[in-house]
């Protein structure tokens, strides 16, 4: 009976998820006392009025929230222009990330090689190059810590795919279906000890515990998750613990041991490491979002692959507090069914949920909320003395939420 009515609801409409959240931002007409262009909104002025969202939380919405919610769709800043000035300390982060993975075992360059190759935002690194230099250093430490951050990144990654099942990875087959479980969990610990080994050998204590912090953080989130899969009652702050020890806590991590190289004053510090986590949250909130509205070919996977794992993430979540109760009662009845039988959730009834997540705009929420955060980053680094470094964390804020990938 619940699944019959979240059916009939779905069939009301015809757009799909993605299309139905363009077309609620498309109609820039509707913004009063002006016909400019969506992406022209980043500098228009003070709040205004947009009849596209019936709900009172979209009834005001100052223009930069607007841009930054629709900026999925067509990503203004782009991370390596910004990085650009980063360009040759980063080459030389590649490059110790590929001598790293050498080994007398054939199998673990391979691997490591698919892992690299494909690419990857390297914001990690980022964070660590940036954070030093906006604390005032430009030593080689930063690379090497750079690097181990990567590596313990993309470690948890490979491990992550294993228990997801995923078959994707940045547009390409994962290390488990490429080389299979087995070597995915031992090439994932294998990356874990080279970063931990380059963090020993930088000899920093400091350094070394926020970074153990971080994995245990990352752990636990993980775990956390796995027990929440296809829970309807998930409150919203256990939602924020998971996505703050799982994404947060690394990028925390990195942007304070920038500042530790820096060797700034305890507040600064806490500062710096408060951005990293502020951004880290941005991160994870913009991830759930496109799980709903992006396509295979911008997410390098299928679209609604945790939908279909069972997370319940924050567009979903939001819903589930706003919907009707036939609506509700349909969600939680596949969510329940898909637990009982050990299943995933099936496409259709994907397209179902997706669509209940469309109505009533569950991506924009999340999108505000990222927003939110990323300027609460923003705020923990505006006392620091103007610099390249400055303004470029300013500007990875902007493109955490404007990005499609």
């Amino acid at each position: 009976m619940q699944r019959a009515t979240l059916q009939r609801c779905a069939a009301a409409g015809t757009a799909s998820p993605r299309a139905a959240f363009e077309a609620r931002l498309s109609p820039v007409t509707r913004v009063k006392r002006s016909s400019v262009n969506l992406f022209q909104l980043l500098n228009f002025p003070g709040d205004f009025s947009i009849g596209c969202f019936d709900s009172s939380v979209f009834h005001r919405l100052d223009s930069a929230n607007l841009a930054r919610g629709a900026r999925h769709l067509k990503p203004v800043v782009e991370l390596d222009s910004i990085t650009s000035f980063l360009e040759d300390d980063l080459r030389r982060v590649e490059q110790l990330l590929r001598e790293g993975v050498r080994s007398a075992d054939t199998l673990i360059p391979e691997v490591g090689e698919h892992t690299f190759a494909s690419g990857g935002k390297r914001i990690r690194p980022v964070l660590v190059l940036l954070t030093a230099r906006l604390c005032g250093y430009r030593g080689l430490r930063a690379l090497q810590i750079a690097a181990a951050a990567e590596y313990l990144h993309s470690a948890s990654l490979l491990h992550d795919d294993v228990v997801d099942g995923a078959s994707e990875r940045r547009g390409r087959p994962s290390v488990n279906a490429q080389f299979g479980e087995r070597l995915a969990i031992l090439v994932g610990d294998f990356m874990y000890a080279r970063g931990c080994q380059m963090l020993v050998e930088d000899g920093s204590i400091d350094i070394l515990s926020i970074y153990a912090e971080a994995l245990r953080q990352m752990t636990e989130g993980e775990v956390l998750q796995l027990s929440k899969c296809f829970d309807p009652d998930v409150t919203e702050s256990v939602y924020l613990d998971v996505i703050g020890r799982k994404t947060a806590s690394l990028l925390s991590a990195a942007a304070e041991s920038g500042a530790i190289l820096g060797g700034v004053t305890r507040a600064e510090r806490r500062n710096v490491r408060e951005y990293g986590w502020e951004l880290g949250l941005a991160f994870q909130l913009v991830d759930d979002a496109l799980d709903y509205v992006g396509t295979g070919a911008e997410l390098g996977k299928p679209p609604l692959q945790d939908l279909s794992e069972g997370k319940v993430t924050l567009p979903l979540l939001s819903v589930l507090k706003r919907c009707s109760v036939g609506e509700r009662e349909g969600i939680v009845s596949i969510l329940k069914s898909c637990s009982r039988e050990g299943s995933r959730v099936d496409p259709s009834q994907a397209s179902q949920v997706a669509e209940c997540v469309a109505r009533h705009q569950g991506v924009e929420i999340t999108f505000a909320r990222a927003s939110q955060r990323a300027a609460e980053a923003r705020a923990r680094i505006e006392s620091f003395v103007d610099s390249q470094a400055k303004q470029t964390l300013l500007d990875l804020t902007e493109f955490v939420v404007q990005r499609n990938r």
